[in-house]
């Protein structure tokens, strides 16, 4: 299921290692909550509300941002528990998930986003 695993922001060269073997209920449900929300965050990004950190989840820069955090944040938690668990990648796996989806949302920033680089500084794209 390379789809999900790039609709989760794992790169297509982590998603030949990688794969959601299960397409669950609660992943299901996780990658709807992240595409219905898709809009809201990207104009959040755009408003300097909401940046991408250094560990694969967004940080609420104001309290605009909070709420569309949170969710987002809960989302991806599940998206990469899943892709962990079905490839068996152990006590470092989530880690390693959680770096490799903030190296992708890094390089995707667009110009004026807010990003924390792996030293975590927050810098504007």
């Amino acid at each position: 299921m390379v789809t999900c695993l790039l609709a989760a922001g794992i790169s297509t060269a982590e998603a030949g290692a990688y794969d959601i073997r299960e397409n669950t209920p609660e992943v299901q449900s996780a990658i709807s909550g992240r595409q219905s929300r898709f809009s809201a965050l990207k104009q959040l990004k755009a408003q300097g509300a909401i940046g991408e950190n250094n560990r694969g989840y967004v940080d609420a820069l104001d309290s605009a941002g909070s709420a569309i955090a949170q969710a987002e944040n809960s989302d991806r938690r599940v998206l990469y528990r899943a892709i962990v668990d079905q490839n068996n990648l152990g006590a470092e796996g989530m880690d390693k998930v959680e770096m490799v989806f903030a190296e992708v949302q890094r390089d995707k920033a667009s110009p004026g986003e807010k990003i924390q680089d792996p030293s975590g500084k927050w810098i504007t794209r």
